[in-house]
């Protein structure tokens, strides 16, 4: 089996299958509350770890079931009004979109959309303009979307918020575990992630990094609960002072135990390293899959990642995914639904994404490049035969008979 569907989920490392294994069969012998008491300093490592991988303080990060949730908590604590701006990209991740959406629809907010540059990829001098005629509310970028290989500049656009003093979030789902993140260095106010995908964590796990300057403001999640604040009377509460303000009082336990394992074991290779493998790879099968006739890159922008997408003549999606299925290579499809605007702008409906990652190997990528050379072909004699998909025989990756 050949997993390039490492922007979907990364499998799983050793150390972290065995925390989440040991932390359930502890619960089941001695009891999830005890279980719990008594790993209490190993869960509190989640909090030093996950701090440690993006340059913050254990203070500022809560624990959260998904980036997606994560990202909708950081929402939910910004008392938006009718009339407010949201300034985004056209390269945000689809589940944002709809929230951005959504706020427009129930508090009357502005949904503003920074152009992209020529090249691909958000113009950060456009960006910075909208930014002074709007002085959106919030400024909100993907890091690394879903649906392409651009590495957005994240970093640029902090820079312009912390000049004009304009609250700014990052979705990092994608880039957390791929490449070194650094919140001092983004200059964001809150930034979302998961521990499934490139940082190998398991599924139903993300967090939350929240900045000082937010918690001092007192910004705090529409509905926090009796973890993130204290009863202090009967007509009051007090927030929590660190990021727990966002947290809820139950955790999957053995899943946090797990998330800090993976931490540890991203840090313990070391970001930089990753990034320069799993890109390289990417980058590799880019080079290769750009000389099939019948496959376009879809890929774009001044930086590119360890997602690689492309279009293949001749194929439907659901048969095509099928396809290298059968072949046992691990891939994704994307849909023009995920990427309004960067699918448009493609002229795709969809595409197959493949997503590399350090523990692939250089013969893994050939292979799969061939497969998609040999269906590609496959695919250009079904249409001259006016066959919607051709069946193909599966050998082994790269192997069509």
């Amino acid at each position: 089996m050949v997993h390039f569907n490492n922007a979907g989920c990364g499998l799983l490392a050793a150390p972290v299958l065995a925390a989440v294994l040991d932390h359930v069969k502890l619960e089941a012998s001695i009891g999830g509350y005890e279980a719990s008491a008594a790993r209490a300093p190993e869960i509190r490592a989640f909090y030093t770890e996950t701090a440690a991988l993006i340059n913050a303080t254990p203070e500022n990060v809560a624990f959260a079931g998904s980036a997606t949730h994560a990202f909708a908590t950081a929402l939910s604590a910004i008392p938006f009004e009718a009339g407010d701006v949201i300034l985004t990209t056209r390269n945000d991740f689809i589940s944002n979109q709809i929230a951005f959406m959504s706020l427009r629809k129930r508090h009357g907010v502005q949904i503003v959309h920074a152009p992209d540059s020529p090249d691909g990829g958000v113009d950060v001098a456009e960006m910075a303009a909208l930014m002074r005629t709007h002085h959106p509310r919030l400024v909100a970028a993907t890091h690394i979307p879903t649906n392409s290989g651009l590495v957005q500049p994240v970093a640029e656009i902090g820079r312009h918020c912390r000049e004009l003093d304009l609250l700014y979030l990052v979705d990092a789902c994608q880039s957390v575990g791929q490449l070194p993140v650094d919140v001092a260095e983004i200059g964001c106010d809150l930034l979302t992630a998961t521990c499934r995908k490139f940082l190998r964590g398991p599924r139903g796990s993300g967090f939350l990094y929240v900045s000082d300057r937010v918690l001092r403001a007192g910004y705090e999640p529409l509905f926090i609960d009796m973890h993130g604040a204290r009863w202090i009377e009967p007509g009051g509460y007090r927030p929590a002072e660190t990021a727990a303000r966002f947290e809820e009082w139950e955790f999957p336990y053995a899943t946090v135990l797990g998330c800090a394992a993976a931490a540890r074991y991203a840090g313990q290779i070391g970001l930089e390293a990753i990034a320069r493998r799993s890109w390289a790879l990417a980058a590799r099968l880019r080079s290769l899959l750009d000389r099939i006739p019948g496959v376009r890159v879809l890929d774009r922008g001044p930086q590119l990642g360890a997602i690689v997408t492309f279009a293949i003549d001749g194929w439907q999606p659901q048969p095509f995914k099928a396809a290298m299925d059968a072949q046992r290579i691990n891939s994704a499809l994307s849909f023009r639904e995920f990427a309004q605007f960067d699918f448009a702008d493609k002229a795709v409906d969809w595409c197959l994404r493949l997503s590399p990652h350090y523990y692939n190997t250089e013969s893994e990528v050939d292979d799969v490049a061939a497969t998609v050379a040999a269906l590609a072909l496959a695919g250009v004699g079904a249409s001259a035969g006016g066959r919607g998909g051709p069946a193909v025989r599966a050998a082994g990756p790269g192997k069509l008979l």
